[in-house]
């Protein structure tokens, strides 16, 4: 019986190293202890090496930012990334079914940032968000993942700082300054480049109040990380600002491909935490604006249906899911009757 659906599976822990029947990803065996992985081909030959995820310059990062139907919040998301304090990292876009102007946007701005943004789009056939985001995930050339959504601006600093506190077996857990209506349509992309969009002196100015919001906007080393050490909120895997090593992810089959909206990347971060990793804080240190934005994706059934299969993950301790990266032609046929 598929968990989520009453019960648990006999195996949690499915192996990687069969053939994929999309075409989207072909990995060797992944160990969830360790994160050992056999790759074809290195260096002409082939073998079996250890990965960790240092914090050296040579790692690289791929930004997956998920979209669908805003490009005017986007535009200014891409040029954020476009003002990031390091430089290499690939963007890639995963798009839920937007039209085309969302693709003559990106065509636009790899024109004026310089940035080679990858635009991973499918049909809209409804909210499928972790369908998209697993082919992003198959795309990406780092061996570093940045999760993050097309209405978040990322402060200059954002990808240096998930670079910096990243580690071997960790969930980097981000934070977000929730900007009310009014002060996400007044920023412009001139208020970005010129960096005062960050500034919560303007912010404050352009009607944010939140005292909580204020405070993640501050500037500060050691004044946010002592924030994050003494915060109560529980750390999790955020969609609009979380990073891990892309193996891991890799490692349980990416992201399930049932889930609707409410709690998609938090069930992906729990089979995560089952495998072995475990999260670190940094609400207060990775940091991006998250514009206002209404919700007509979001439903009650939804929401149930994400809540039976989270409560089946945690209660299994499940790490695979059947509904991921790689599917079986008899998960393909589940996952279209659900």
């Amino acid at each position: 019986m598929p968990p989520g659906e009453g019960g648990c599976a006999t195996a949690e822990r499915a192996p990687i190293h069969r053939k994929n029947r999309q075409n989207r990803l072909t990995v060797g065996r992944a160990r969830s202890d360790k994160y050992s992985v056999c790759l074809v081909s290195i260096g002409g030959g082939s073998g079996c090496i250890r990965s960790r995820v240092h914090r050296s310059i040579q790692m690289k990062i791929s930004v997956i930012v998920s979209t669908y139907n805003k490009p005017q919040w986007l535009e200014k998301v891409i040029w954020g990334y476009a003002l990031q304090s390091i430089t290499d990292f690939e963007l890639l876009v995963a798009d839920d079914g937007s039209t085309r102007e969302t693709a003559q946007l990106i065509k636009r701005l790899r024109q004026e940032t310089g940035i080679d943004i990858k635009h991973i789009w499918h049909q809209d056939l409804g909210y499928r968000k972790c369908t998209i985001q697993n082919q992003a995930i198959a795309a990406a050339a780092g061996d570093y993942l940045v999760f993050t959504d097309g209405d978040c601006i990322p402060r200059e600093d954002f990808l240096a700082q998930h670079r910096r506190l990243a580690a071997p077996n960790v969930i980097l857990s981000g934070g977000y300054v929730r900007l009310p209506a009014g002060v996400s349509q007044e920023i412009q992309v001139a208020d970005i480049t010129s960096r005062r969009a960050m500034d919560p002196r303007w912010l404050w100015r352009r009607g944010l109040r939140s005292p909580r919001d204020l405070l993640k906007s501050l500037r500060g080393k050691w004044t946010a990380t002592m924030f994050d050490y003494l915060t109560t909120t529980r750390a999790t895997l955020n969609g609009c600002n979380a990073s891990v090593a892309r193996e891991a992810v890799v490692g349980v089959n990416g992201f399930d491909e049932r889930m609707q909206y409410g709690g998609l990347d938090r069930e992906l971060g729990e089979r995560l935490k089952n495998s072995g990793l475990r999260y670190k804080q940094v609400r207060y240190r990775a940091i991006c604006l998250h514009l206002w934005h209404e919700r007509p994706y979001m439903t009650d059934e939804g929401w149930q249906r994400n809540a039976e299969i989270r409560r089946t993950t945690r209660q299994c301790g499940s790490v695979w899911t059947p509904y991921g990266i790689q599917q079986d032609a008899s998960d393909q046929d589940a996952l279209r009757s659900a």
